[in-house]
């Protein structure tokens, strides 16, 4: 059968149940997940790989960053066994990095579908483990200089060889890991749904025969590769550029990492070119070359086909440019623990720079990391090891119509979410005393920027954090002069000790009583803050979003805490041309 001998209907219910059977699969995974970071923050992905190791179909929850680049890593198992080197049953797991591109916490599932004997595709699962081994605990830690010291590096290796665990392998993880129950509880919950798939994929095809779906599949990829050729096309051609930049590696401080892109568009076709971004550096902020080509089709989705179900075609008229040894793409043995925090900042940056030839779809800068906290220790209670990990939320930037949405993850994260607090004082030795909006961190603008968030933690025993704030020199910028966002800033406080600020630390012991303060970044503001009406001023006001220093500093208008606006001395306020400085009229 041709790709033209494929009926509408057909195509269609194909097309929705392909990305269905993933969604299914995602649901099977989230529920029977042990460990919170896929159960509810969801950082995880699903999808279906063919022979070819190209995406056929995702699940529509899965993580922006983990955009059709599951491929790579099944890609990487059928080198080595070969197709006919599967068998029914057969199970593997893949985290090697300088492959998959992320850090080793990242660990793919995957298994073969078998039609009369052959294989015929693969679904695959990469859901975040809360612990891999090496020296390298949850997030933010910046000690690491080397993959070794990050744990344990598994490349296409088959746990399960027709329908039998491999003891041997599986004994080797639950001696290096912290946490095997954890691990091999997740474990278990991405072979499940990867045997969800196998079933659905398996009925699909009884239903219509292979040549039919793979039909439907080849035609999705052209349609998807049509509609993403026109959105470029309507690109005016040129080469524009952008920089932004990190603060440091973790290693050295004085440092700062930085991040110069080229964006090209020429006719149908748009190329990210990231040679003149920063070597690869000795802490590890890198990441392997799969997570650079990650960060340019996320920014080449949300440009070009934001609402579209994801597959390989959408990407053929993608190109990009990344010299090995950069940042984005760092040879062995390159530490990558932190490989995801450039990442939102690079997108970020690829879109600024099509802002001359989109003016009416970019948006100001957002929180620009991927910032989240761990905490850690033996839980006293019960004399067990415990990771606390959670995703924490931030300011978008303002748009060219409305303003950012407050307390959100950033644009690599997509749909994660936080773990409510009630689930993490019931499972660690922890008090959240405070979780709210951060009052004044939205950029000012005709649009303001949104809100970041104020986080106290009580430590209530004797324990660990990683503490690794980005951007804190490289502000979520503004656009059509509007203001840049708050930076992110953590406090920290000992008992009878003095509250101090923290940019970077990792394994930093905390007391009983002592209490850690992570505030989170704003969005940009967008347009000039002075032009922002008076009346949405004045309600900002009174919802606790702006103060009435900023209101009348940064927005010329003068009102009080009870939202009641001087409409006189507003007026004057107004009338001064130097916008973004104090204003010195008095009432």
């Amino acid at each position: 059968m041709t790709v033209t001998d494929v009926d509408p209907i057909t195509l269609e219910v194909v097309r929705c149940a392909l990305v269905a059977h993933c969604d299914e699969m995602a649901t099977a995974l989230r529920r029977a997940a042990y460990n919170p970071m896929i159960f509810e923050v969801q950082d995880y992905c699903v999808g279906l790989v063919d022979t070819s190791g190209e995406l056929i179909a995702q699940n529509l929850g899965g993580l922006p960053i983990f955009l059709a680049d599951l491929g790579v890593s099944v890609a990487d198992g059928i080198d080595r066994f070969g197709l006919e080197g599967f068998e029914p049953g057969d199970a593997i797991v893949m985290n090697y990095p300088y492959v998959a591109g992320q850090h080793l916490n990242n660990v793919v599932v995957y298994t073969p579908i078998f039609v009369d004997g052959e294989v015929v595709a693969f679904p695959a699962v990469r859901a975040h483990w809360v612990d891999i081994g090496g020296s390298r605990i949850g997030f933010g830690s910046t000690a690491t200089t080397d993959i070794y010291s990050e744990g344990l590096q598994l490349r296409s290796i088959k746990v399960m060889k027709a329908g039998t665990w491999d003891d041997d392998v599986m004994q080797i993880i639950k001696d290096n890991v912290r946490v095997p129950e954890s691990s091999f509880g997740d474990l278990r919950a991405a072979l499940a749904a990867c045997r969800l798939g196998e079933r659905r994929i398996t009925e699909l095809i009884g239903r219509y025969g292979l040549d039919t779906v793979m039909a439907c599949v080849s035609t999705m990829r052209d349609q998807s590769e049509r509609l993403s050729r026109d959105a470029v096309a309507r690109m005016t051609d040129g080469e524009y550029t952008a920089t932004a930049w990190m603060d440091n590696d973790g290693q050295d401080l004085d440092r700062r990492i930085h991040l110069d892109i080229r964006v090209e568009v020429a006719g149908e076709e748009l190329t990210v070119d990231f040679s003149g971004i920063a070597e690869q550096v000795k802490g590890p902020l890198n990441s392997g070359k799969s997570g650079g080509i990650a960060a340019a089709r996320v920014a080449f989705k949300m440009l070009t086909l934001p609402t579209h179900p994801v597959d390989e075609g959408s990407f053929r008229n993608l190109h990009v440019i990344l010299p090995e040894g950069k940042l984005l793409n760092a040879r062995p043995p390159a530490a990558l623990g932190q490989w995801s925090i450039s990442l939102p900042t690079v997108v970020d940056t690829i879109v600024r720079s099509l802002a001359p030839t989109l003016p009416d779809r970019v948006p100001a800068a957002h929180k620009g990391d991927m910032s989240g906290f761990t905490f850690h220790g033996i839980d006293e209670r019960t004399g067990a090891r415990f990771v606390c990990l959670n995703i924490n939320g931030g300011g978008w930037g303002g748009r060219p119509v409305g303003d950012g949405p407050s307390a959100c993850v950033s644009m690599c994260q997509g749909d994660v979410r936080n773990v409510p607090i009630e689930i993490q004082e019931a499972r660690y030795p922890l008090v959240f005393n405070r979780h709210e909006l951060r009052a004044d961190s939205g950029g000012a603008g005709r649009y303001r920027g949104g809100l970041g968030l104020e986080i106290d933690v009580e430590p209530q025993q004797e324990m660990f954090t990683n503490i690794a704030n980005e951007r804190t020199t490289c502000p979520p910028w503004g656009l059509r002069g509007g203001h840049p966002g708050a930076v992110n800033d953590t406090v920290v406080r000992q008992p009878g000790g003095e509250a101090s600020h923290v940019k970077k630390h990792t394994g930093l012991r905390l007391e009983a009583g002592s209490y850690v303060s992570f505030r989170t970044a704003g969005g940009g503001g967008w347009g000039e803050a002075a032009e922002r009406p008076v009346e949405e001023v004045a309600r900002d006001v009174l919802d606790g979003f702006v103060s009435v220093e900023a209101a009348r500093d940064l927005y010329r208008v003068a009102v009080s805490a009870d939202g009641v606006v001087d409409a006189g001395l507003t007026e004057r306020l107004r009338a001064v041309s130097t916008i973004g400085e104090p204003a010195d009229v008095t009432g």
